[in-house]
């Protein structure tokens, strides 16, 4: 049935590769080393599975990103090559494969239709329900939106008590646990009313669904063969998923690395790799530390901050590529120094060939590259960053995408909330009395139109929201694409009148409006946007006209899974790396090591670590008030060892750590002063 793929898969594998894409059965952990070839060998292993005779539809990869998904799946296929059945391997992210199961188990699951809600439109529900119990009133402060999320999906994430989660990492917050977990009930009682789930709930749900004795054996019995990608980063909750999707088989495989457990914010944790063998007594584990990707002294950089990980498995990645270049450890005089000199390190490398895409600058906050963005546009130095402001957070886009949530389902009262203070002449109040106004008895699109008519509505908003709810209902019988475009002229008058650079806006939403052709549904292609958002509106657009070059600057969290030639990390000092919010907790201290371990595993070819000595207390140097800083704990002396050690000083001779070390007794004679 299946052409022979052997030679093709694994024959040019190097032998722990080999091994691991060849298990035969049984639960299979693969600790996979920065560049050590994980990609390959999970591909190799779904080949080979396939040409085993496994058929494909019954292998499912979860991944954490649908990128990585299309890019195992495209490779595991031309590994197969072309004589393979036409049905092929389901694979996607927790949270897609949870979408689509929800989808076909719905009425087994009490769902009648599902709304997606992305992390903003969940933090705006919790914050109109803050508004409507008067929590926004008390005399103490009472958690943000944006906390109140964060605080929601650790608790469902992590599957502990809310009492436990709020003491661990919300202290502050712990007065109010009473209120908050009242207030966590009124939203999943919204969202049910809403026919709308959050990220959490699809989790929950494919949870609930795997676990029941009913449904959870229908869908475990569809695979055969479960491979999960980058298990370092699951939660309790994907934990006890995959545990329920292979119980009856144990044909579980998973790739990971604990020392590139870095989302302890989204509730992983690295635990869970770390006691995969325990979960599964009869687990194969297999290493992978022959690194493709750096030469041995920069990986001996890495090393060094792995082996003081507090728990971890043993691991020392050895080099297959040639290269005597060290580490550069640079320290500078303050943060104009090191902005100043990472610019001359990226020019000096663009002159001796590289394109400034293969360099990077990577940081642990967003805001540290604040200077350096600064000195990198007086010099004329292109560049990008990864880690801001996101596509689909912009304030134009989720005004569409609210949009086109009620075009899909008309009774959406947080869409409409937004929707409606886009319109003159409407605040909050207003919105809310119209919400309640339009939405009673859950019309459908037809009747909107005249429910506005009808309505108390102001002057200046009666027009503009006649022409938008007629669209509305004008336009549900055009295609996805078609419909998308009308829905987006009718939004433009208020798009323009919103926001200053509303033109421009528009231009931007463009891009949106063009990915939908591709779409089956409206309904579909608004629930990919909430799964799979895209960074920016570039991700849209088609070849560039012209050859353009740029420089990467990412949050190390962002950075994780890419390279590049040459890395530069900046910040490398106590209270930047290891942030000082990090180090309440041990495992807080241990993640912001495995971060610095993540940073400088990234480089192919040059490291750079800067650490300025002071900091300005005042933006940008306007006076002489500073304080001294200190090198990040995780620099130990073997690690700078290892290191060429640059120091930048700026012209003064304040020279690297040891312009503070004490010096001695000096003597100042003021005898002149006093004749």
């Amino acid at each position: 049935m299946f052409a022979p793929v052997s030679h093709a898969s694994v024959g040019s594998l190097n032998e722990e590769q080999r091994r691991a894409a060849t298990h035969p059965g049984g639960p299979l952990l693969i600790l996979a080393g920065a560049g050590t070839g994980k990609t390959t060998t999970l591909c190799a292993r779904v080949a080979w599975l396939i040409d085993q005779g496994v058929p494909p539809e019954r292998i499912l990869l979860l991944t954490f990103t649908r990128r990585a998904a299309r890019e195992m799946l495209s490779r595991a296929r031309a590994l197969v090559g072309a004589k393979t059945s036409s049905r092929f391997v389901v694979g996607g992210t927790f949270h897609s494969v949870a979408y689509r199961t929800i989808l076909h188990e719905a009425p087994l699951l009490g769902l009648d239709g599902v709304s997606l809600f992305d992390a903003a439109d969940a933090a705006d529900l919790l914050d109109l329900l803050r508004e409507e119990n008067e929590l926004a009133s008390m005399e103490r402060r009472f958690p943000r939106k944006g906390t109140l999320l964060d605080i929601y999906s650790r608790t469902v994430n992590a599957q502990r008590e809310l009492s436990e989660v709020l003491v661990e990492s919300f202290p502050w917050c712990t007065d109010y646990g009473e209120e908050i977990a009242g207030l966590f009930r009124a939203y999943t009682t919204r969202k049910r009313e809403l026919n709308a789930l959050d990220l959490d709930d699809l989790l929950l749900y494919l949870h609930a669904a795997v676990g029941d004795a009913r449904v959870g054996s229908r869908i475990a019995a569809r695979y055969e063969h479960v491979l999960v990608d980058e298990y370092q980063d699951v939660n309790a909750l994907q934990v006890e998923i995959v545990r329920a999707l292979c119980g009856e088989h144990e044909n579980v495989s998973v790739v990971g690395d604990d020392m590139q457990a870095i989302y302890g914010f989204r509730a992983a944790d690295p635990a869970h790799i770390l006691d995969f063998p325990s979960l599964y007594p009869e687990a194969t584990v297999v290493k992978l530390e022959r690194n493709y990707r750096s030469p041995q002294p920069l990986l001996d950089a890495g090393n060094e901050v792995a082996m003081h990980a507090t728990r971890s498995f043993a691991r020392h990645l050895t080099a297959e590529r040639g290269g005597s270049a060290r580490p550069d450890l640079i320290f500078c005089l303050d943060e104009q120094r090191q902005a100043s000199e990472v610019c001359d390190r990226v020019l000096a490398c663009r002159e001796q060939g590289a394109l400034l895409r293969d360099q990077a600058v990577l940081m642990r906050a967003g805001h540290h590259s604040d200077l350096l963005e600064l000195e990198l546009s007086r010099r004329m130095i292109p560049f990008v960053k990864y880690g801001g402001l996101r596509y689909l957070e912009a304030a134009h886009v989720k005004d569409l995408i609210a949009l086109l949530r009620v075009a899909t389902n008309p009774t959406d009262e947080l869409s409409w909330f937004r929707l409606l203070q886009l319109f003159d002449g409407i605040g909050p109040v207003s919105a809310k009395r119209l919400c309640d106004a339009l939405l009673c008895g859950k019309p459908s699109l037809s009747e909107l139109p005249r429910r506005w008519r009808e309505a108390d509505i102001p002057a200046a908003a009666r027009e503009p929201g006649q022409l938008l709810l007629d669209t509305l209902a004008a336009s549900a019988s055009s295609g996805v694409a078609a419909r998308l475009e009308q829905l987006k002229r009718a939004l433009a008058p208020l798009i323009r009148s919103a926001y200053p650079d509303g033109e421009m806006r528009l231009v931007d939403l463009e891009q949106l409006v063009g990915a939908a052709a591709a779409a089956s549904s409206l309904e579909r292609f608004v629930a990919e946007l909430v799964l799979d958002p895209p960074l920016s509106s570039a991700e849209y657009a088609g070849p560039p006209g012209r050859d353009e070059d740029y420089l990467v600057l990412s949050t190390i969290h962002s950075a994780k899974g890419l390279e590049w030639e040459h890395v530069h990390v900046i910040h490398v000092s106590d209270g930047n790396i290891p942030a000082d919010m990090a180090l309440s907790t041990k495992e807080g201290l241990e993640e912001e090591r495995r971060l610095l371990y993540v940073a400088l595993t990234r480089p192919r070819r040059s490291l750079s670590i800067y650490v300025p000595l002071r900091y300005y207390h005042r933006p940008r140097s306007r006076d002489d008030a500073h304080g001294y800083s200190k090198p990040s704990r995780f620099l130990t002396e073997r690690l700078q060892a290892l290191c060429d050690v640059v120091r930048a000083d700026g012209g003064d001779g304040e020279l690297g750590p040891d312009a503070r070390a004490p010096i001695g007794r000096i003597e100042v004679n003021l005898d002149r002063l006093f004749r």
